[in-house]
């Protein structure tokens, strides 16, 4: 085999996994997430001002969305900005950069941002992840509106030690019902994403809505104390699936679509 029909050949083998993941695009969403990490001071507030006054109209104008913009309360100990947006498709995701590279109210209205010179940068770093949604919840569910200004969302990542550990917890959400138990429970979820790049691979994400700290408690203890799921944690191929949990708590900006 010569060297071109070999890179040709290993791409497409590579390429497999996403490849199998697109072609349920008529089913399952997916969710592109930014972590900022803020400077302190007077230029904490500059990556929220650009999303409120800049990225959250250019997406609508793309028909993107729902972006979701949230705060960090509990959980991160330097200041952070955690941006999420859902895709309908994974055109979706591969296009909208360009789009709004495109877009010339975008590039004007953020010069500012998007050229921030180096003696005075708009933010330290980010941080990029894409995941798709698991079968059991195929698109983002926007809590309801009478949850009131005060909601918080608690955002859980479970890391595994191996593929096949991380598939298996994927497992127990969707088939052994884990994520009907949470509904349940009062434990409201708002996506499940399974990790297609990103850090602490291999891993999934999930967010719960609720309307306070002391509802949040409130359903965790219902979910730990519930029949069903004391049932399927003890199912012996559900066993050391779960590595590492990381738990944060957010709260949503004021003009967060989620």
């Amino acid at each position: 085999m010569n060297r071109r029909n070999f890179l040709a050949t290993s791409g497409a083998a590579a390429a497999a996994p996403l490849v199998a993941v697109c072609g349920r695009d008529d089913v399952r969403q997916y969710f592109e997430l930014a972590i900022y990490h803020l400077h302190v001071g007077a230029r904490r507030s500059r990556v929220a001002d650009f999303y409120r006054d800049v990225a959250l109209p250019a997406y609508q104008r793309l028909g993107v969305g729902p972006v979701g913009i949230f705060t960090v309360m509990y959980g991160s100990t330097a200041p952070s900005l955690y941006v999420l947006v859902a895709h309908n498709s994974i055109e979706s995701v591969l296009t909208t950069e360009a789009q709004l590279r495109q877009d010339a109210q975008y590039v004007q209205d953020g010069s500012d941002f998007l050229a921030a010179p180096l003696p005075d940068p708009a933010y330290v770093r980010y941080e990029r992840q894409l995941m798709v949604a698991f079968e059991d919840m195929p698109s983002l569910e926007v809590p309801a509106a009478t949850m009131g200004p005060d909601r918080i969302f608690e955002w859980r990542v479970y890391e595994s030690h191996s593929y096949r550990a991380g598939q298996k917890k994927i497992d127990m959400f969707n088939e052994g019902g884990e994520i009907a138990i949470f509904r349940k429970t009062g434990l409201t979820p708002v996506f499940f994403g399974e990790t297609l790049f990103g850090p602490a691979m291999p891993n999934l994400t999930y967010m719960l809505a609720f309307d306070s700290m002391a509802s949040r408690d409130a359903a965790w203890q219902r979910f730990v104390d519930d029949p069903d799921w004391l049932a399927l944690r003890s199912d012996p191929q559900y066993a050391d699936t779960v590595s590492n949990i990381s738990d944060i708590i957010l709260r949503p900006a004021p003009f967060s679509q989620i």
